[in-house]
């Protein structure tokens, strides 16, 4: 025991040092992480402003962004858009709550950097950022400024013109335009010239015109430099002379007020006398000008915003240098500080308030507000405020809204200071279907003005007589022209009122008939050319049999209607305004051309050019529709499933009648077939026919069909007659689109002379049609968080089993008749909402739901899950995923990412030298690697790009994209070669492009199989010839990871990918097929269950549904036995189940999902399709970019936060990855809620939930491992004391028979001679024994008693 003890203290004094060694390390590294911490701390502190330097785009975006961090409470920075190439269009909003809209707070903005190379402007804003930011709460002017106010500043318009000019540069223009050479302030519409900019080369425009749209802002101004003057509108004049034509509007005085306040608290403007070098004569009275007297603008920003943006604005000009040096800019500050700060307080002159219905209260938004005397209107906004700005004065002020008896009030007093507060209540038309009704209402008026005390109150009690057939009084602009128009005549005039109206008309194609003939569309709305978040979309299609010809004209009928009328007649105005009317004169304009005039019940043109019914063409729910899908049919259905219609109606002829849906049933007899929402579509149906003067009698064609009797003019489409394939029906059932079929006439082809009297008929039901899609509910569903809309969301109400999803931006319109609804929100990865909701007759109910996330629930406190929103650079990132996969975020990048392309075909040498051309011009972020050779010695190559190519980046996702696996089918080869160029050339231009490549390692193998390619034959679609390698074998049946299965030797191509498979643990792959237009997920060989199937699906799904085409699930592949595939997605075995697949080698041994995407239904097309396959398939590959980036991700690590390799991590129970290098991995994961499971040796099993969202940055979640405290299944403190208890009981027993060996030794010492003598023998018959002993062990150990290699393997796939 001595011994024992001594041994001990010998140990402990030799390792006291190593501890004292150890204390000091960690005591120290926790000194490094405290001082880490300051330091970080530290450099989050704002940077002092030194106004010494420009901020170029990636300075001023972290300014701004630093801004927004720092003070959340009253600053929230977006972007509206993006620039040609891919610049956001930043706007910082400054006011208290910047991440709600308050009703009663006026909206103000300053645009500065409109011309690239004025720059002052745009340093100048950023200062007052900063100046409005810091002063809050010091200064009591700017805390009343910003609590009061909803500021709004954009620095840079123009951030890409900014890119190309000159610090120093006065004069030139280098900049002034943006990246397409459009000059921006000459790009607005005008009114008085009707030339339009083509958009696609103006986005900055576009992005600007939406914004002043969706905000209604009050009072604005455009920042500008070249000289020193505030100029005001009007910019130009309808004599365009070049300068001295004073061009007034109707606000002129206002406008020069405006103009006044800055300029004379300016100390040079105000003095008129700018003395700029260039221009030493010129002079400005008081400092300002009327901008058409100065020079004649056309297309100008002031203009649009007064004129179309109910807002007035103003344009300063700065400085006389354009581009002055920095040392000029605290100069700049200084001298417009005062000027910009004083010209925000007049958004609060004038008269204010707000306008409610005197029913429900609520506020009511596009009301004009009209005052005596001054010719320009304002309109209130969405919650029923309005702001007049007005020169003190007394006033005869009006509010206007169509169905509602308008209500003016004289003698409203506005003084000096703040607003006068002028509050109406309007009371509603009450009318009833036929006849004139005697109403009583009560209109109500608030005015809070001491000095007026006679009309401080009003309530008057009117007797209004209303006719049935008009809300006013107005007489409205009625068609001239009535006439049956050609394809040819049509489309000119569409052209015709495109171009006299081009603020609220836009046209455009959503596909061609048989014959070629474009399926035009013209859409009606104050914003036509985008979705307006909370707008309805509505649509009309008419002539979807050729001939049936009254709808076309009344379209066209319709079209003039509006546009004349948009702007004098309140109906028209307030239903362009708050609705998007998309109406598509022809469906079928081959049926047209070959209908004739007169043609009263025939069937000539009736089908389009293929003689089909293309109304008995659409996917239907009852029966199976044989019949080839029609080019006409399957633009439509794109078409439909682009935009989120709302309500519908499609346009015959031959009956007099309104029908709704079910157009069939079960059985193909006639009887009614309710739908889930039949009280619905009776109501629009009356809508229609109550307002037709003999529809709603019901008795149509009592010469043609004089027993037919229809019960208020409508009917349910099965009862009248059963009709499979209808497109009414496939709305309901496939859209969120409530849509009717309306049959306008007995005649099917009327004589042109009769057409009047069909619009006579028709005007009012056609308008009150419209009128239908704002009743019942809607709103927007957000995440309570951070208040971003969610798409997809479902919107369900309780007893109706027929649901609707949101919009893109989380807006939706569910329709329903009068009454108390319980109405439900859900959304992946959220808890449900459920809301009552009362709906009234005539309008809208609306109902917002505010989501709540799932939280992350965890069994143990090591394993925690967090978003990893610290790091402003990665929530940076974190935005730009988001915005990617809402909206039009891959659209818009898209766009603005063209690239001229040569394409044809590369044989295997022209595609290495191009693979080495893309090493050598881009050299810092692609590395080319060489995986093999083909049987034919021909290199299988791989290219990496990435910001840091051929280093290992752990924590970065990887993915893989492969094609030309078959050499026949080499679409995939050109398409990911053109990528790769794509994404180089983009890279340091494109910010999206950038990011992405920064934050992904990207592998691309163009061809698997080059001998075989070199085999292959263009033009031909099906042949096999260079399906196989050179030794003949199809290599997607030549992938087998166990041995036990492979009879011959694998492949050398098929090895090649193999190792690379394995070797590099990718997160997502691509390959690309040809021969089908699908995107199929795993497995290819016939299994009954797939593990973690969903996520390979929604993967497949996403590709599809970015393809123009694939989505649809039309084929359009003759003869291959797949006409119809549901959502152009399916899992691969049931399309052509096989073994030994790349795809499913990549999922049980790589441990990575691959989808296989089939381009096209010929396997070999001619090169000249190469650049339309491009364009289908470009931005599908973008979104596998930003999918490879969604999911979970994190890191396995211990206590002491050593990284875990190799810990297994198991998802739902079933598929399994492996921890890589530094403890991380990341699997890709379809949206809701997953099981996370972590294993590893030693430590304590982890469980956690998780959610996933298909719009969000993966998941990122750290987990942490306890030691497993268990020993043999029993706690290690038991098991340590009966171990210790044991040791005593055997040294004590020990000790024992030491002591009687000692006393029995002396009688003892012959028996142990003699075992001496035989000792050599005894040591070599132990040593035999143990040898034998450890070989046993050993070979138990290893011992592999499993039946396969194959076994073990799936035991652990993913």
């Amino acid at each position: 025991m001595v011994s024992i003890w001594n041994h001990f203290s010998t140990t402990l004094k030799l390792r006291a040092p190593l501890f004292a060694f150890l204390l000091f390390f960690v005591a120290s590294l926790g000194d490094a992480r405290l001082q880490s911490a300051r330091s970080a701390r530290a450099s989050t502190e704002e940077a002092v402003e030194t106004y010494g330097k420009y901020y170029n785009y990636v300075e001023l975006t972290e300014r701004l962004q630093s801004l927004a961090q720092k003070y959340p409470h009253i600053a929230n920075l977006s972007s509206i858009g993006q620039s040609v190439e891919g610049r956001q269009l930043w706007v910082m909003r400054v006011t208290k709550d910047p991440n709600t809209d308050t009703p009663g707070k006026p909206k103000f903005k300053y645009v500065g950097n409109m011309h690239g190379d004025e720059t002052v402007s745009r340093q100048v804003l950023v200062y007052l950022v900063e100046y409005l930011l810091t002063k809050y709460g010091e200064e009591e002017r700017i805390t009343e400024l910003v609590n009061g106010t909803d500021i709004y500043i954009m620095p840079s318009m123009n951030p890409d013109g900014f890119e190309k000019s000159i610090e120093g540069d006065c004069n030139s223009e280098n900049g002034r335009s943006n990246a397409k050479n459009k000059d921006l302030n000459r790009s607005f519409p005008d009114q008085f010239d009707g030339k339009t900019a083509d958009p696609d080369s103006i986005p900055e425009v576009m992005a600007v015109i939406r914004w002043i749209q969706e905000q209604k802002f009050v009072l604005s101004g455009n920042l500008h430099g070249g000289t020193v003057v505030a100029s005001y509108p009007f910019d130009d004049s309808a004599s365009h002379k070049q300068e001295g034509q004073y061009s007034e509007s109707a606000d002129d005085g206002l406008f020069r007020h405006l103009a006044l306040v800055y300029s004379q608290n300016h100390p040079v403007m105000k003095t008129g006398a700018p003395n700029c070098p260039d221009t030493p004569e010129e002079t400005f009275k008081d400092g300002i000008t009327n901008g058409a007297q100065w020079y004649d603008v056309p297309g100008g920003m002031q203009d649009y915003n007064y004129l179309y943006g109910n807002c007035l604005e103003i344009t300063i000009e700065l400085s006389c240098c354009k581009y002055p040096f920095a040392s000029e800019l605290h100069r700049e500050w200084n001298l417009n500080k005062e000027s910009l700060l004083a010209y925000i307080e007049q958004v609060h002159i004038g008269v204010r308030g707000f306008v409610k219905d005197a029913v429900s209260g609520a506020g009511l938004s596009n009301v004009s507000i009209v005052v005596a005397g001054i010719r320009h209107n304002l309109m209130t906004g969405k919650y029923g405020d309005y702001y007049r700005l007005l020169l003190p004065g007394i006033y005869n002020i009006t509010a206007v809204a169509p169905g509602y008896i308008s209500v003016s009030v004289s003698g409203v007093q506005v003084t000096d200071g703040k607003a006068e507060e002028l509050n109406f209540t309007l009371a509603p038309v009450v009318s009833e279907a036929a006849g004139n009704t005697t109403v009583t209402t009560t209109s109500v008026l608030s005015i809070n003005h001491p000095n007026n005390s006679t009309t401080s109150s009003l309530d008057s009690t009117q007797t209004v007589v209303v006719p049935s057939v008009s809300p006013t009084s107005h007489q409205p602009i009625q068609p001239q022209e009535f006439r049956h128009h050609n394809y040819a005549d049509m489309e000119l005039f569409l052209r015709k009122y495109s171009s006299e109206f081009p603020s609220i008309t836009h046209v455009y194609s959503v596909g061609h008939s048989v014959d070629g003939r474009e399926l035009y569309v013209m859409v009606i709305s104050n914003n036509p050319k985008a979705h307006e978040h909370g707008e309805p979309e509505f649509k009309y299609v008419a002539n979807m049999h050729g001939n049936e010809v009254v709808g076309r004209e009344l379209m066209l009928n319709l079209i003039e209607y509006l546009c004349r009328n948009y702007g004098t007649d309140p109906e028209v105005t307030q239903l362009v305004n708050s609705t998007r009317i998309h109406i598509m004169p022809s469906m079928n304009p081959d049926g047209y051309e070959v209908a004739d005039e007169g043609d009263k019940k025939g069937y000539k043109g009736r089908n389009n050019t293929n003689n089909y019914d293309l109304n008995r063409n659409f996917p239907d729910q009852f029966v199976n529709i044989t019949e080839p899908r029609q080019p006409e049919t399957t633009a439509v259905i794109n078409w439909l499933k682009s935009i989120p219609f709302v309500l519908s109606a499609n346009l015959h002829g031959g009956s007099l009648v309104v029908n709704y849906p079910f157009d069939d049933g079960k059985n193909g007899n006639s009887y009614y077939s309710k739908s889930p929402d039949d009280e619905v579509f009776q109501q629009v149906s009356r809508a229609y026919s109550q307002e037709n003067p003999l529809m709603h009698k019901g008795h149509p064609c009592e010469e043609l069909y004089p027993d037919e009797y229809f019960k208020d003019g409508i009917t349910n489409g099965a009862q009248w007659y059963s009709v499979p394939g209808g497109m009414q029906d496939w709305n309901y059932m496939n859209t969120n689109c409530f849509e009717v079929t309306i049959e306008l006439g007995c005649v099917k082809y009327p004589l042109a002379k009769d057409l009047p009297k069909y619009w006579e008929q028709n005007q009012r039901a056609l308008l009150q049609f419209i009128h239908q899609v704002h009743t019942g509910v809607k709103g927007t569903v957000s995440d309570i968080g951070d208040g971003t809309g969610i798409p997809n969301a479902t919107i369900s109400v309780e007893k109706i089993n027929h649901n609707i999803t949101t919009a893109h931006t989380g807006d939706y319109w569910r329709l329903l008749v009068p009454g108390t609804y319980s109405i439900t929100a859900s959304a992946h990865g959220y808890k449900a909402v459920t809301i009552y909701a009362t709906v009234s007759k005539d309008r809208v109910e609306v109902v917002d739901f505010r989501l709540t996330p799932l939280r992350s629930e965890s069994n143990g406190q090591s394993f925690r899950g967090f978003r990893t929103t610290q790091n402003p650079i990665e929530r940076v990132f974190q935005s730009l995923i988001k915005e990617l996969s809402l909206g039009q975020g891959l659209e818009e990048l898209v766009r603005s990412t063209a690239t001229e392309s040569n394409f044809r075909y590369r044989p295997s040498k022209e595609m290495s030298a191009f693979l080495r051309g893309l090493t050598l011009n881009f050299p810092k972020i692609t590395v080319l690697h060489s995986l093999g050779q083909s049987v034919e010695f021909r290199t299988i190559w791989a290219l990496e790009i990435s910001n840091k190519p051929g280093e290992s980046e752990p924590y970065e996702p990887k993915i893989r994209f492969v094609a030309g696996i078959h050499g026949n089918a080499p679409v995939g080869t050109e398409l990911l070669l053109e990528f790769a160029a794509f994404l180089c050339i983009n890279y340091g231009k494109n910010p999206a492009i950038t990011r992405l490549i920064n934050e992904t390692r990207i592998f691309i193998v163009p061809s698997v199989n080059p001998d075989g390619r070199e085999q292959a034959v263009e033009k031909q679609c099906k042949s096999p010839q260079g399906l196989a390698n050179a030794n003949g074998k199809d290599l997607d049946t030549d992938f087998f990871g166990n041995a036990s299965q492979r009879l011959v030797e694998a492949q050398p191509e098929t090895r090649a990918m193999m190792n690379f498979i394995q070797n590099q643990r990718f997160t997502l792959s691509v390959a690309l097929d040809g021969g089908a237009l699908v995107a199929t997920y795993p497995y290819d060989k016939p299994v009954q269950t797939v593990e973690n199937e969903g996520t390979s699906k929604y993967l497949a799904s996403v590709y599809a549904n970015n393809h123009p085409k694939m989505h649809l699930g039309d084929t359009e592949c003759p003869n291959n036995g797949q006409s119809n595939i549901p959502d152009g997605v399916m899992r691969a075995a049931e399309r052509q189940s096989h073994l030994g697949s790349m795809k499913d080698f990549s999922m049980d041994f790589g441990h990575c999902p691959e989808i296989t995407v089939y381009t096209g239904c010929c396997l070999f097309p001619p090169a000249k399709q190469l650049a339309t396959l491009w364009t289908e398939n470009k931005k599908s590959l973008l979104s596998m970019l930003v999918e490879v980036h969604k999911g979970v991700r994190g890191i396995v690590r211990d206590k002491s936060g050593k990284p875990i390799v190799g810990a297994i991590v198991v998802l739902n129970g079933g598929v399994r990855l492996f921890t890589g290098e530094g403890g991380y991995f990341h699997a890709l994961l379809a949206q809701g809620s997953h099981s996370i499971e972590a294993v590893a040796e030693g430590y304590q099993r982890q469980r956690q939930k998780v959610v996933v969202s298909s719009t969000e940055a993966a998941t990122f979640i750290i987990i942490e491992f306890d030691m497993d405290n268990n020993i043999f299944g029993l706690p290690r403190e038991f098991v340590v004391a009966s171990a210790a208890a044991s040791m005593t009981a055997l040294v004590v027993t020990a000790c024992i028979i030491w002591c009687v060996c000692v006393a029995k030794s002396n009688r003892q010492k012959d028996g142990f001679h003699r075992l001496r003598q035989h000792r050599d023998d005894y040591d070599d018959e132990v040593w035999l024994t143990s040898m034998g002993s450890k070989k046993s062990l050993l070979a138990h150990e290893f011992q592999d008693e499993s039946e396969s290699d194959e076994e073990t393997l799936y035991a652990n796939k993913i």
